[in-house]
């Protein structure tokens, strides 16, 4: 893949992300200051590699699981490198600082993801569960199909033995669409961060949404959360 490809894949990510409809060409050729007929080229070369797909005749490109990927491992080298705070990884600090008792705490740390980043939050310490904001995740539009949610419905009922047994060791870990172990066709992303508690060696706290998601600011949101819930259950042991 050329650098110009990488760039425009990573346009059509991040625009298909914030206007949940296929990108165009004519939309590219705009921000990238070259011709239609220039960007066309190098999306069917895009097309042709498995990294984007047309969901119907006539309409734009959107990301596959496999774009999504490439574009992942873009910025995930990114993340955990220090940079400059944003206010909503402030606002996550300062709620989880401030909630008290160690249960508060997971759980403001969890509704607090489910409000920044309009998925399902999740947290898992030892064999307890924590989960928040279900309407959101099935009030986006690619879950009007039953078949998908009956798919994350089953993903969900798995998700905390599955974690218990695979115990992902990466401070961050990202599982896109087909990767999911369990729910491969639901359309979903799992992003989980791994963090030490003195309840468990093994606790998560993380969001599932669609596969159309802001990746950059979710994963941040997530790692954060990982380290400022590391820190304050250790204070309170």
């Amino acid at each position: 893949m050329t650098e110009r490809q990488q760039k425009i894949l990573s346009a059509i990510v991040e625009q298909y992300a914030e206007v949940a409809s296929p990108v165009g060409s004519s939309l590219l050729a705009k921000l990238f200051n070259v011709s239609s007929a220039t960007i066309r080229a190098e999306m069917a070369e895009l097309e042709r590699m498995g990294y984007i797909m047309q969901p119907h005749t006539s309409a734009g490109r959107v990301p596959t699981d496999k774009g999504y990927r490439v574009y992942v491992n873009t910025i995930n080298e990114n993340v955990s490198e220090h940079l400059p705070e944003r206010r909503t990884e402030r606002a996550l600090a300062s709620r989880v600082h401030s909630a008290g008792a160690p249960e508060r705490t997971i759980r403001s740390a969890v509704d607090t993801l489910v409000e920044l980043t309009h998925n399902l939050g999740m947290a898992t310490i030892g064999n307890q569960l924590y989960m928040s904001g279900l309407s959101n995740l099935f009030g986006q539009p690619e879950f009007i199909n039953g078949a998908q949610v009956q798919q994350v419905a089953q993903l969900l009922d798995n998700l905390e033995p599955w974690l218990r047994e695979a115990a992902p060791n990466e401070p961050l870990s990202v599982y896109i669409g087909s990767e999911n172990p369990i729910g491969r066709t639901a359309g979903v992303t799992l992003i989980i961060s791994r963090f030490r508690s003195p309840f468990s060696d093994n606790s998560y706290i993380g969001t599932l949404g669609p596969t159309r998601q802001s990746y950059r600011d979710v994963m941040q949101l997530v790692a954060r959360a990982g380290q400022e819930l590391e820190e304050v259950l250790y204070a309170w042991s």
